[in-house]
């Protein structure tokens, strides 16, 4: 398991014991948003707030890659599924697409006016889903999901999820039937893929909820939330 903090530390640590098997040292006092773990397991990459996202060699725990390119700090990342690539999303209302083994920015996902928060492959690997905080009014907010085409290096649809800032974003795992958002707007939702209807509102929590997952074997839904509390759903989609 990986953790990150505020104060710039990341640490890995081992069930069998009760501290850190190791740290990754190197992101100074910047604040680290999310990690996540590359799918072959042996790297993980972190979002930090000094503009950039690094990679690291988890079996030397080293640092491999420091990407710069963000005008603002970075806060989500996401592996495709064969690791070959990674999607950022950043403060600066932008997302970028990254070859993993060249460290090169191969797109640029431009059309959220906010700060990107959440960002999840298709199994397919072929479309990406990223969230925002996109538009204000004066007496609402509504917040878009949008999904991108990676052929088409463009947007292909725009779903308006929530009334206040998406948190988190993912695909349900096996054929990416459905995506799952979460928001401070207190909820969670499903929505189907390709149409894009809204299937289940995951109700229940007393604050903003902050992140949501799906099981490996997509029969559960986790969702957590600044009420202290998370929430475990069966939803039954059938």
């Amino acid at each position: 398991m990986a953790s990150c903090a505020y104060d710039g530390s990341v640490h890995l640590w081992n069930f069998a014991s009760e501290g850190p098997m190791a740290s990754l040292e190197g992101h100074g006092p910047a604040r680290v948003a999310r990690v996540e773990f590359h799918p072959s397991g042996r790297f993980l990459a972190t979002t930090v707030f000094d503009n950039s996202w690094r990679l690291w060699d988890l079996e030397t725990a080293t640092e491999v890659l420091h990407q710069e390119g963000h005008a603002k700090q970075v806060y989500s990342i996401a592996f495709q599924g064969d690791g070959s690539l990674a999607a950022t999303g950043g403060m600066d209302a932008f997302g970028r697409v990254w070859d993993v083994r060249t460290g090169r920015c191969v797109m640029f996902l431009e059309g959220h006016l906010g700060p990107v928060l959440g960002a999840a492959w298709h199994p397919a690997g072929h479309r990406l889903a990223t969230a925002a905080a996109d538009h204000q009014a004066r007496s609402y907010i509504q917040t878009l999901a949008k999904i991108w085409d990676i052929r088409k290096r463009a947007p292909v649809y725009t779903i308006p999820a929530h009334t206040h800032l998406i948190s988190d974003v993912r695909y349900q795992r096996s054929h990416g039937h459905y995506l799952a958002t979460s928001s401070y707007d207190g909820s969670g939702k499903l929505w189907s893929d390709p149409a894009w209807h809204p299937l289940r509102t995951l109700s229940g929590h007393d604050n903003k909820v902050m992140s949501v997952d799906i099981s490996l074997d997509n029969k559960y839904i986790a969702t957590c939330s600044y009420d202290r509390t998370f929430k475990l759903w069966a939803p039954d989609l059938a």
